[in-house]
C-alpha cells in the first residue's frame, strides 16, 4: 500500500525520468507527460479520470511484451508472418508515430533546442507521410500478391486466370522495389547528431531522442524480417504456384 501511495504521490517528471516507457503509457491514456512534469501522478490521474492502477497494469504489460524471434517467425506459414507484419504496421501508425508527433508538436523547447525542434516540425510530418504511403503500397501490393498466390496454389483460379495472375507483379520485382526505411530516417539522424544529447539535457529531449532511436531500431528489424523472411517465403510460394499451373497445363 505504501509503495502504491508513493507511486501516486510521485511527480510525473520523476516517474518518466526513471522509465521513459512511462511517457508512452501516459500518451496511451491521453496524457502528455511534458504538460505535467511538476505535478503528482495522483493529481494528473484525477484530471484525466484515469486510475493510477490502470497505468501500473499497462506499464507491466508493456514490460512483459515479447517479440517473436526470427526463427519462430520463419517456422510459421507465410500468412502468420503477413499478419504479424500488419499488426506491427498498425502499432506504428496508431501508437508510435502519434506519440512522436505529439512530443514534437507539443513541447516548448529550451532556447538551445528551438531551431532543432522547428526543423523536426517540418521534417517529421513528411517522414510520416512517406512512411504511411509505403505501408499502403506494401499492403495493397505485396501482401495482396501473396494472398493471390495462395489462391492460385490452392486451385481457386482457372488456368487462364491463374496465368494472368502469375504474369503480373512477380515477387522478385516487388523485392527490388522494396524500400528500406532506415534510409528515410537519415535526415532525422543527421539533425539529431545520431540522437546524442548532453547529460544535462531536458527530460523532454531525452524522451524524444530515445523514442526516435527506438522507432528507427524497430523499422530496421521490420525491414530485415521482410527482406530475409517474407520475400524468400513469397518467392518460394510463387515457384510452387507456377509449378502447379505448369502441371495442370501438361495434364489438360
Amino acid at each position: 500500500m505504501g509503495a502504491e501511495n508513493g507511486f501516486n504521490k510521485a511527480l510525473v517528471g520523476d516517474l518518466v525520468s526513471e522509465n521513459y516507457v512511462f511517457a508512452a503509457v501516459l500518451h496511451y491514456f491521453g496524457i502528455s507527460f511534458y504538460q505535467y512534469q511538476t505535478q503528482s501522478l495522483e493529481t494528473v490521474c484525477k484530471k484525466h479520470r484515469v486510475h493510477p492502477n490502470q497505468l501500473i497494469t499497462e506499464l507491466e504489460e508493456w514490460a512483459l511484451r515479447k517479440e517473436p524471434t526470427n526463427e519462430e517467425l520463419y517456422l510459421n506459414p507465410i500468412e502468420v508472418l503477413v499478419a504479424y507484419l500488419k499488426r506491427k504496421h498498425y502499432f506504428f501508425v496508431r501508437q508510435e508515430l502519434p506519440f512522436l508527433a505529439n512530443i514534437i508538436s507539443g513541447i516548448t523547447p529550451e532556447p538551445e533546442y528551438a531551431s532543432l525542434i522547428a526543423d523536426l516540425r517540418i521534417m517529421f510530418p513528411l517522414f510520416v507521410e512517406d512512411f504511411i504511403h509505403h505501408i499502403h503500397e506494401e499492403e495493397s501490393g505485396l501482401f495482396n500478391r501473396i494472398k493471390l498466390l495462395q489462391d492460385v496454389e490452392e486451385g481457386n483460379y482457372s488456368i487462364v486466370d491463374a496465368i494472368k495472375v502469375l504474369k503480373k507483379d512477380p515477387i522478385h520485382l516487388l523485392a527490388e522495389m522494396h524500400e528500406v526505411h532506415d534510409d528515410e530516417m537519415e535526415g532525422i539522424r543527421k539533425l539529431t547528431k545520431d540522437y546524442s544529447l548532453p547529460e544535462n539535457a531536458p527530460l523532454t529531449m531525452k524522451v524524444l531522442y530515445h523514442e526516435l532511436q527506438n522507432f528507427e531500431r524497430e523499422l530496421t528489424i521490420h525491414a530485415q524480417i521482410e527482406d530475409e523472411l517474407l520475400f524468400p517465403k513469397a518467392i518460394q510460394l510463387e515457384r510452387e504456384a507456377l509449378r502447379k499451373i505448369r502441371n495442370k497445363i501438361r495434364t489438360n
